[in-house]
């Protein structure tokens, strides 16, 4: 016999028992995100490697060490999209969206090729948002608004709101020299990805999650007492927005995100339940990365939400919303039964289009097909045998009562709906 094919280390089925959560939790994001007047945009999961390295940053981990890159037949250098942002930037750029301004939203996998554990895989899904054209503060804090509602929507507690302000890239340049200087001054403490950074990308020193460099990067100068004017008006506009609006949160100048692409606003939702993999929601502005990719300079903002992340989480808290279940399972025994059970059930979901209906099909005793109705958990068993059609009529069971009547089958639609 041969060997069974496994799937990829770190890439998963979701099953069906699962996957109703997800149509749930995707439906509701999709909902609060067409309220907000966002529109969704499909884009490829490949993309050129080149579009992932002048966006995310050469010098990053998911550049270096995580990227599933491959050379196609006519020796394109391409890549399974490891996030959203740089493509949807792309599609956006090459199809003249960026004229006007745009709320747009995503969802699908991503791939990166990481050490698999709980909250982390190297197949994982996201939705993303992204508003190009807009700026001042007021879009930075209607996005994090949208997200707290998007929580509301799902019934979701445990998570926190944490800010930050990255400044202007002249700010930045200056805050990199003094980080430099200090790290510098620690050179004999620095773990190896550090000793690597620290005069191409300190910054990304500091998103270390290398316990060891935690109390250094505690004791490390804060970018947001080198921040410029304009960024750190803006940054006290958006916290003025949000007090009004009476959402907590916490400024974490430690907070920089893994990008490049990144200024002034960042902002993560976190939550102590799932373990290390704390964050769930991430995502701030990046103004200059249209620029980068070849564009005429617009203002960007965006952020990304883990599917995965999220629906553990939802699990963990015991707040996985409500799935659809089945509302009946037409069983049927004999010549006549079997020729019009399944009509019978077509005229039914012509009749009531919301009916979630089983109808059994591969034959089998009355007995066995009754063990299948119990395991579908419909609250209703249909019961059609030659005598039933005969009269016209059908056997209808309660299945959390064990209840049984005879409806006629002009009834049987309104006795349903009901």
């Amino acid at each position: 016999m041969a060997e069974i094919i496994r799937s990829i280390r770190g890439m998963n089925d979701i099953l069906p028992e699962v996957t109703p959560y997800w149509q749930a939790v995707e439906t509701a994001l999709k909902e609060v995100l067409s309220g907000y007047g966002y529109q969704e945009i499909r884009f490829p999961i490949v993309e050129k490697t080149e579009l992932f390295c002048r966006s995310i940053g050469e010098v990053t981990d998911i550049v270096e060490k995580e990227m599933y890159t491959f050379a196609d037949r006519n020796g394109d250098n391409l890549t399974l999209r490891p996030e959203g942002t740089a493509g949807c930037v792309r599609a956006a750029m090459q199809n003249g969206m960026l004229n006007q301004t745009q709320r747009l939203w995503y969802m699908g996998p991503m791939f990166r090729h990481e050490r698999p554990q709980k909250g982390r895989y190297r197949q994982f899904h996201q939705l993303g948002a992204e508003a190009y054209g807009f700026n001042g503060p007021d879009i930075d804090a209607e996005m994090i608004l949208m997200t707290a509602r998007l929580w509301k929507k799902l019934n979701l507690t445990g998570v926190s709101l944490q800010l930050n302000s990255l400044g202007s890239t002249q700010a930045r340049l200056a805050y990199r020299d003094v980080l430099i200087t200090y790290f510098e001054a620690h050179q004999d403490e620095l773990d190896e990805d550090s000793q690597r950074r620290l005069h191409s990308n300190p910054l990304r020193i500091l998103d270390s999650k290398n316990p060891a460099m935690q109390a250094l990067n505690e004791a490390a100068p804060k970018l947001i007492d080198h921040l410029d004017d304009e960024s750190k008006q803006e940054f006290e506009q958006l916290c003025q927005i949000l007090d009004s609006a009476g959402l907590d949160y916490e400024i974490n100048p430690r907070l920089v995100r893994g990008l490049d692409y990144y200024g002034k606003t960042v902002f993560e939702w976190v939550t102590d339940h799932l373990g290390s993999q704390g964050t769930v929601c991430a995502g701030g502005r990046y103004d200059s990365l249209v620029e980068q990719l070849g564009g005429k300079g617009a203002a960007a903002i965006g952020f990304a939400i883990g599917l995965e992340r999220l629906i553990a989480l939802l699990e963990a808290m015991d707040s996985l919303p409500e799935t659809p279940t089945i509302d009946a399972y037409l069983v049927a025994v004999g010549e006549q039964a079997n020729q019009c059970s399944l009509q019978l059930a077509e005229t039914l979901r012509d009749q009531i289009p919301a009916l979630k209906l089983i109808t059994h099909c591969g034959g089998g005793s009355f007995k066995s097909q009754f063990k299948r109705a119990d395991r579908s958990g419909a609250r209703w068993t249909l019961i059609l045998g030659d005598d039933e059609v005969a009269q016209k009529v059908i056997g209808v069971k309660t299945m959390a009562t064990g209840e049984q009547e005879t409806v006629t089958w002009d009834a049987l639609p309104t006795y349903l709906s009901k």
